[in-house]
């Protein structure tokens, strides 16, 4: 079994202010496969996700235990572990938020810049890296006469579809979507669910949907959070 995981998760309980959201989840999750993770609001499914790149090390007043293992070149290591760093993580395993967070600069610079920040120069790399990142993401035709234009000037589809483009320049393993079309339209929803079914042949990817018809459309495994504990659930969803 442990051959098809990705991610492995034992005993994680978190707490904010004292409070337990999440309590004793022990789960694992297939590689190159789509998890949808449900449940009503404030159960701890953003928390959840922020447990597997460590984001919420930056939230006062937080606490987690328990162990998160991810599958690199066939072996298994604890994201928490002290020589594991949070750079080397956040490469690995990218997140993209339910609002688009483009930064204030143009279309080509927030894709390009989590290049620079892990320290690539050369120019026709980036170059290369953008253009393909940008086509993965179903977005190079629309911006590719345009890309010195501010990224805040896109739509709420296509800067979406930046924001997972900037997480796909690292060449992320697992990638983490926190209601990727809960701002969006229908359409600009459905381009989304699409790049999402495409990107599964190169990435695990877990994500959280209040929406049952996408989660059905989507999903290979479905998991629930409620009582601050996950179940897989392995049947389809009822979504009546």
């Amino acid at each position: 079994m442990d051959n098809m995981v990705k991610i492995k998760i034992s005993n994680l309980s978190f707490s904010y202010h004292k409070h337990r959201v999440l309590y004793d989840i022990s789960v694992k999750f297939a590689e190159n496969s789509i998890t949808a993770i449900i449940g009503p609001s404030g159960t701890g499914k953003s928390t959840f996700l922020m447990s597997m790149n460590r984001l919420w090390e930056n939230i006062p007043d937080t606490k987690m235990e328990g162990n998160v293992e991810i599958k690199i070149d066939g072996a298994f290591h604890d994201v928490y572990d002290r020589s594991f760093s949070t750079t080397r993580l956040r490469r690995l395993v990218g997140m993209v938020f339910q609002i688009p967070n483009p930064l204030p600069m143009s279309i080509y610079k927030n894709i390009a810049f989590p290049l620079k920040l892990a320290g690539v120069k050369d120019t026709k790399t980036i170059e290369h890296r953008v253009e393909q990142v940008l086509k993965r993401a179903y977005l190079w035709e629309e911006v590719k006469d345009r890309l010195k234009a501010d990224a805040r000037t896109l739509s709420g589809g296509q800067q979406q579809r930046l924001c997972i483009a900037r997480s796909l320049i690292t060449e992320p393993e697992i990638l983490l979507f926190d209601e990727p079309t809960s701002s969006l339209d229908a359409k600009a929803a459905e381009v989304i669910e699409q790049l999402l079914l495409d990107l599964k042949d190169r990435c695990t990817l877990l994500v959280v949907s209040h929406y049952l018809h996408q989660v059905k459309r989507i999903a290979d495994t479905v998991a629930e959070l409620h009582d601050n504990n996950l179940f897989i659930n392995h049947t389809s969803i009822d979504i009546g």
